[in-house]
Protein backbone atom coordinates (compact mmCIF):
# COMPACT_ATOMS: atom_id res chain seq x y z
CA UNK A 1 0.00 0.00 0.00
CA UNK A 2 2.87 2.35 0.82
CA UNK A 3 4.45 1.63 -2.59
CA UNK A 4 1.12 2.22 -4.33
CA UNK A 5 0.62 5.58 -2.56
CA UNK A 6 4.20 6.62 -3.35
CA UNK A 7 3.79 5.94 -7.07
CA UNK A 8 0.28 7.47 -7.13
CA UNK A 9 1.60 10.70 -5.61
CA UNK A 10 4.38 10.85 -8.21
CA UNK A 11 1.94 10.12 -11.04
CA UNK A 12 -0.35 12.90 -9.81
CA UNK A 13 2.53 15.40 -9.55
CA UNK A 14 3.85 14.54 -13.02
CA UNK A 15 0.34 14.76 -14.52
CA UNK A 16 -0.39 18.14 -12.91
CA UNK A 17 3.01 19.44 -14.05
CA UNK A 18 2.22 18.37 -17.63
CA UNK A 19 -1.20 20.04 -17.42
CA UNK A 20 0.41 23.25 -16.17
CA UNK A 21 2.98 23.30 -18.97
CA UNK A 22 0.35 22.56 -21.60
CA UNK A 23 -2.04 25.17 -20.16
CA UNK A 24 0.67 27.84 -20.03
CA UNK A 25 1.83 27.06 -23.57
CA UNK A 26 -1.70 27.31 -24.99
CA UNK A 27 -2.37 30.53 -23.09
CA UNK A 28 0.84 32.05 -24.43
CA UNK A 29 0.05 31.00 -28.01
CA UNK A 30 -3.45 32.50 -27.83
CA UNK A 31 -2.24 35.76 -26.28
CA UNK A 32 0.47 36.28 -28.93
CA UNK A 33 -1.50 35.02 -31.92
CA UNK A 34 -1.22 37.44 -34.89
CA UNK A 35 -3.42 35.52 -37.34
CA UNK A 36 -6.69 35.81 -35.50
CA UNK A 37 -6.50 38.38 -32.68
CA UNK A 38 -9.33 37.54 -30.29
CA UNK A 39 -11.56 40.02 -28.52
CA UNK A 40 -11.01 40.46 -24.84
CA UNK A 41 -14.37 38.87 -23.92
CA UNK A 42 -13.80 35.90 -26.19
CA UNK A 43 -10.32 35.46 -24.78
CA UNK A 44 -11.60 35.62 -21.22
CA UNK A 45 -14.34 33.08 -21.97
CA UNK A 46 -11.86 30.74 -23.60
CA UNK A 47 -9.39 31.02 -20.76
CA UNK A 48 -12.13 30.48 -18.20
CA UNK A 49 -13.29 27.36 -20.07
CA UNK A 50 -9.73 26.07 -20.23
CA UNK A 51 -9.36 26.69 -16.49
CA UNK A 52 -12.51 24.64 -15.81
CA UNK A 53 -11.25 21.80 -18.04
CA UNK A 54 -7.88 21.95 -16.33
CA UNK A 55 -9.47 21.74 -12.88
CA UNK A 56 -11.78 18.88 -13.93
CA UNK A 57 -8.86 16.97 -15.44
CA UNK A 58 -6.91 17.25 -12.19
CA UNK A 59 -9.94 16.12 -10.22
CA UNK A 60 -10.50 13.14 -12.53
CA UNK A 61 -6.87 12.07 -12.15
CA UNK A 62 -7.12 12.43 -8.36
CA UNK A 63 -10.40 10.50 -8.15
CA UNK A 64 -9.08 7.68 -10.35
CA UNK A 65 -5.92 7.38 -8.28
CA UNK A 66 -7.98 7.29 -5.08
CA UNK A 67 -10.26 4.60 -6.54
CA UNK A 68 -7.27 2.55 -7.71
CA UNK A 69 -5.58 2.82 -4.31
CA UNK A 70 -8.82 1.93 -2.57
CA UNK A 71 -9.15 -1.15 -4.77
CA UNK A 72 -5.53 -2.10 -4.07
CA UNK A 73 -6.09 -1.61 -0.33
CA UNK A 74 -9.21 -3.80 -0.23
CA UNK A 75 -8.08 -6.51 -2.66
CA UNK A 76 -4.54 -6.47 -1.27
CA UNK A 77 -5.93 -6.85 2.23
CA UNK A 78 -8.00 -9.88 1.28
CA UNK A 79 -5.17 -11.45 -0.73
CA UNK A 80 -2.68 -10.82 2.09
CA UNK A 81 -5.07 -12.35 4.61
CA UNK A 82 -5.61 -15.38 2.36
CA UNK A 83 -1.90 -16.02 1.89
CA UNK A 84 -1.17 -15.35 5.55
CA UNK A 85 -3.76 -17.95 6.58
CA UNK A 86 -2.43 -20.32 3.95
CA UNK A 87 1.11 -19.85 5.26
CA UNK A 88 0.10 -20.21 8.90
CA UNK A 89 -2.10 -23.27 8.39
CA UNK A 90 0.74 -25.85 8.18
CA UNK A 91 2.46 -24.11 11.10
CA UNK A 92 -0.72 -24.39 13.17
CA UNK A 93 -1.16 -28.02 12.15
CA UNK A 94 2.46 -28.76 13.05
CA UNK A 95 2.00 -27.04 16.41
CA UNK A 96 -1.18 -29.01 17.14
CA UNK A 97 0.54 -32.24 16.04
CA UNK A 98 3.47 -31.45 18.34
CA UNK A 99 1.10 -30.88 21.27
CA UNK A 100 -0.70 -34.17 20.58
CA UNK A 101 2.62 -35.96 20.15
CA UNK A 102 3.96 -34.59 23.44
CA UNK A 103 0.80 -35.50 25.32
CA UNK A 104 0.62 -39.00 23.81
CA UNK A 105 4.33 -39.67 24.32
CA UNK A 106 4.13 -38.55 27.94
CA UNK A 107 1.15 -40.84 28.52
CA UNK A 108 2.74 -43.83 26.83
CA UNK A 109 6.02 -43.35 28.72
CA UNK A 110 4.25 -42.82 32.03
CA UNK A 111 2.20 -46.04 31.85
CA UNK A 112 5.01 -48.66 31.99
CA UNK A 113 6.96 -46.55 34.50
CA UNK A 114 3.90 -46.40 36.78
CA UNK A 115 3.34 -50.15 36.43
CA UNK A 116 6.95 -50.92 37.36
CA UNK A 117 6.91 -48.51 40.28
CA UNK A 118 3.69 -50.01 41.68
CA UNK A 119 4.90 -53.60 41.30
CA UNK A 120 8.26 -52.83 42.93
CA UNK A 121 6.60 -50.98 45.85
CA UNK A 122 4.22 -53.90 46.43
CA UNK A 123 7.08 -56.39 46.29
CA UNK A 124 9.24 -54.40 48.72
CA UNK A 125 6.38 -54.04 51.20
CA UNK A 126 5.82 -57.82 51.26
CA UNK A 127 8.00 -59.32 54.05
CA UNK A 128 7.22 -62.83 52.91
CA UNK A 129 8.43 -62.37 49.33
CA UNK A 130 9.87 -65.67 48.06
CA UNK A 131 12.58 -66.15 45.44
CA UNK A 132 10.15 -67.42 42.73
CA UNK A 133 7.90 -64.41 43.38
CA UNK A 134 10.90 -62.09 43.15
CA UNK A 135 11.92 -63.66 39.84
CA UNK A 136 8.37 -63.29 38.54
CA UNK A 137 8.46 -59.65 39.59
CA UNK A 138 11.77 -59.09 37.77
CA UNK A 139 10.39 -60.76 34.64
CA UNK A 140 7.40 -58.43 34.72
CA UNK A 141 9.72 -55.43 35.09
CA UNK A 142 11.79 -56.65 32.15
CA UNK A 143 8.62 -56.80 30.03
CA UNK A 144 7.81 -53.20 30.91
CA UNK A 145 11.40 -52.17 30.18
CA UNK A 146 11.16 -53.88 26.80
CA UNK A 147 8.03 -51.83 26.07
CA UNK A 148 9.88 -48.66 27.05
CA UNK A 149 12.80 -49.61 24.82
CA UNK A 150 10.46 -50.31 21.89
CA UNK A 151 8.70 -46.99 22.42
CA UNK A 152 11.90 -44.96 22.76
CA UNK A 153 13.34 -46.58 19.63
CA UNK A 154 10.18 -45.70 17.72
CA UNK A 155 10.28 -42.10 18.92
CA UNK A 156 13.98 -41.85 18.05
CA UNK A 157 13.32 -43.26 14.57
CA UNK A 158 10.56 -40.71 13.97
CA UNK A 159 12.86 -37.89 15.10
CA UNK A 160 15.55 -39.14 12.71
CA UNK A 161 13.10 -39.25 9.81
CA UNK A 162 11.84 -35.75 10.58
CA UNK A 163 15.36 -34.36 10.24
CA UNK A 164 16.97 -36.73 7.79
CA UNK A 165 17.80 -36.30 4.12
CA UNK A 166 18.09 -39.86 2.84
CA UNK A 167 20.93 -40.88 0.56
CA UNK A 168 19.19 -42.66 -2.28
CA UNK A 169 20.59 -44.99 -4.92
CA UNK A 170 19.07 -47.01 -7.76
CA UNK A 171 17.43 -50.10 -6.27
CA UNK A 172 15.64 -53.01 -7.88
CA UNK A 173 12.20 -53.59 -6.35
CA UNK A 174 11.91 -57.35 -6.88
CA UNK A 175 14.89 -58.50 -4.77
CA UNK A 176 14.01 -55.88 -2.14
CA UNK A 177 10.48 -57.29 -1.73
CA UNK A 178 11.79 -60.88 -1.72
CA UNK A 179 14.29 -60.00 1.01
CA UNK A 180 11.59 -58.50 3.24
CA UNK A 181 9.31 -61.53 2.69
CA UNK A 182 12.15 -63.86 3.77
CA UNK A 183 12.55 -61.83 6.99
CA UNK A 184 8.86 -61.90 7.96
CA UNK A 185 8.24 -65.51 6.90
CA UNK A 186 8.96 -66.95 10.40
CA UNK A 187 6.30 -64.63 11.86
CA UNK A 188 3.81 -65.81 9.23
CA UNK A 189 4.70 -69.48 9.80
CA UNK A 190 3.86 -69.16 13.52
CA UNK A 191 0.26 -68.31 12.59
CA UNK A 192 0.11 -70.66 9.61
CA UNK A 193 -0.26 -67.70 7.25
CA UNK A 194 0.71 -68.14 3.61
CA UNK A 195 2.39 -65.19 1.88
CA UNK A 196 1.59 -65.01 -1.82
CA UNK A 197 3.44 -62.49 -3.93
CA UNK A 198 3.50 -61.60 -7.59
CA UNK A 199 5.68 -59.17 -9.52
CA UNK A 200 4.28 -58.15 -12.88
CA UNK A 201 7.55 -56.54 -13.92
CA UNK A 202 10.69 -55.57 -12.07
CA UNK A 203 11.25 -51.85 -11.57
CA UNK A 204 14.10 -49.62 -10.47
CA UNK A 205 13.55 -46.91 -7.88
CA UNK A 206 15.81 -44.32 -6.26
CA UNK A 207 15.77 -45.37 -2.62
CA UNK A 208 17.67 -45.98 0.56
CA UNK A 209 17.29 -49.74 0.70
CA UNK A 210 17.29 -50.02 4.50
CA UNK A 211 14.53 -47.44 4.97
CA UNK A 212 12.24 -48.75 2.22
CA UNK A 213 12.70 -52.29 3.54
CA UNK A 214 11.72 -51.01 6.99
CA UNK A 215 8.56 -49.37 5.67
CA UNK A 216 7.57 -52.46 3.70
CA UNK A 217 8.30 -54.72 6.66
CA UNK A 218 6.04 -52.61 8.90
CA UNK A 219 3.16 -52.97 6.44
CA UNK A 220 3.64 -56.73 5.96
CA UNK A 221 4.08 -57.40 9.71
CA UNK A 222 0.85 -55.50 10.42
CA UNK A 223 -0.94 -57.58 7.78
CA UNK A 224 0.30 -60.77 9.47
CA UNK A 225 -0.50 -59.57 13.02
CA UNK A 226 -4.07 -58.57 12.20
CA UNK A 227 -4.87 -61.56 9.98
CA UNK A 228 -6.57 -64.67 11.34
CA UNK A 229 -4.55 -67.87 11.57
CA UNK A 230 -4.12 -70.00 8.44
CA UNK A 231 -5.15 -67.14 6.16
CA UNK A 232 -3.40 -65.56 3.19
CA UNK A 233 -1.44 -62.32 2.86
CA UNK A 234 -1.00 -61.18 -0.74
CA UNK A 235 1.80 -58.92 -1.98
CA UNK A 236 1.67 -57.61 -5.53
CA UNK A 237 4.08 -55.33 -7.37
CA UNK A 238 2.91 -53.42 -10.45
CA UNK A 239 4.78 -51.02 -12.69
CA UNK A 240 3.15 -48.03 -14.36
CA UNK A 241 4.61 -45.37 -16.62
CA UNK A 242 6.05 -43.18 -13.87
CA UNK A 243 5.76 -45.25 -10.70
CA UNK A 244 5.73 -48.65 -9.09
CA UNK A 245 3.07 -49.80 -6.63
CA UNK A 246 3.54 -52.37 -3.86
CA UNK A 247 0.21 -53.58 -2.47
CA UNK A 248 -0.12 -55.69 0.69
CA UNK A 249 -3.54 -57.28 1.29
CA UNK A 250 -4.76 -59.23 4.32
CA UNK A 251 -7.95 -61.04 5.33
CA UNK A 252 -8.26 -59.41 8.74
CA UNK A 253 -11.10 -57.60 10.44
CA UNK A 254 -10.66 -54.45 8.39
CA UNK A 255 -10.51 -50.81 9.45
CA UNK A 256 -13.49 -48.53 9.96
CA UNK A 257 -13.91 -45.67 7.50
CA UNK A 258 -13.58 -43.10 10.28
CA UNK A 259 -10.24 -44.60 11.36
CA UNK A 260 -8.69 -44.83 7.91
CA UNK A 261 -8.00 -41.09 7.78
CA UNK A 262 -6.04 -41.23 11.06
CA UNK A 263 -4.18 -44.53 11.10
CA UNK A 264 -0.97 -42.90 9.85
CA UNK A 265 -0.94 -40.44 12.75
CA UNK A 266 1.48 -41.01 15.60
CA UNK A 267 0.10 -43.01 18.55
CA UNK A 268 -3.23 -43.50 16.77
CA UNK A 269 -4.73 -46.92 17.30
CA UNK A 270 -8.07 -48.15 16.08
CA UNK A 271 -10.80 -49.52 18.30
CA UNK A 272 -10.65 -52.89 20.03
CA UNK A 273 -12.29 -54.62 17.09
CA UNK A 274 -9.02 -54.13 15.25
CA UNK A 275 -6.60 -54.65 18.13
CA UNK A 276 -8.22 -57.21 20.39
CA UNK A 277 -5.62 -59.75 19.40
CA UNK A 278 -2.56 -59.93 21.62
CA UNK A 279 -0.33 -57.68 19.56
CA UNK A 280 1.99 -55.11 21.02
CA UNK A 281 2.44 -51.63 19.62
CA UNK A 282 2.12 -47.95 20.26
CA UNK A 283 0.69 -46.77 16.96
CA UNK A 284 4.09 -45.63 15.64
CA UNK A 285 4.71 -48.20 12.90
CA UNK A 286 2.44 -46.79 10.20
CA UNK A 287 3.60 -43.26 10.98
CA UNK A 288 7.21 -44.36 10.48
CA UNK A 289 6.30 -46.12 7.23
CA UNK A 290 4.47 -43.04 5.94
CA UNK A 291 7.42 -40.76 6.76
CA UNK A 292 9.85 -43.07 4.97
CA UNK A 293 7.68 -43.29 1.86
CA UNK A 294 7.18 -39.52 1.73
CA UNK A 295 10.94 -38.94 2.08
CA UNK A 296 11.23 -41.02 -1.10
CA UNK A 297 8.72 -38.72 -2.86
CA UNK A 298 6.07 -41.43 -2.73
CA UNK A 299 2.65 -41.92 -1.18
CA UNK A 300 0.92 -44.60 0.87
CA UNK A 301 -2.81 -45.36 0.96
CA UNK A 302 -5.23 -47.80 2.55
CA UNK A 303 -8.43 -49.43 1.36
CA UNK A 304 -10.35 -51.54 3.83
CA UNK A 305 -13.67 -53.30 4.30
CA UNK A 306 -14.90 -54.45 7.70
CA UNK A 307 -14.64 -58.24 8.15
CA UNK A 308 -13.07 -58.63 4.70
CA UNK A 309 -9.57 -57.23 5.07
CA UNK A 310 -7.34 -54.30 4.23
CA UNK A 311 -4.96 -53.36 1.44
CA UNK A 312 -2.05 -50.98 2.03
CA UNK A 313 -0.41 -49.68 -1.16
CA UNK A 314 2.93 -47.92 -1.43
CA UNK A 315 3.53 -45.81 -4.55
CA UNK A 316 7.11 -44.90 -5.41
CA UNK A 317 8.42 -42.97 -8.43
CA UNK A 318 10.65 -44.82 -10.85
CA UNK A 319 14.33 -43.96 -10.95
Amino acid sequence: MAISIFFSANIYQVSVAEFNRDYSRQQSLISHSQLLPPSQNALNDFLEQRQVQYTEAKERILVRLIVINGFILISGGFISYYFARRTLKPIEEAHEALERFTADASHELRTPITVMQTEIEVALSDPGLTLPEAKEQLESNLEELAKLTYLSEGLLRLAQLDNNDLTRAKTSVKPLVNSVIDQVKPLADKKGIVIKHSTVADATIAAETTSISEALMIIIENAIKYSPEKSVVTISVKKDVNQVSIAVSDKGRGIKKADQAHIFERFYRTDKARTKQTTSGYGLGLSIAKNIVELHKGTISVASTINKGSTFTIYLPLA
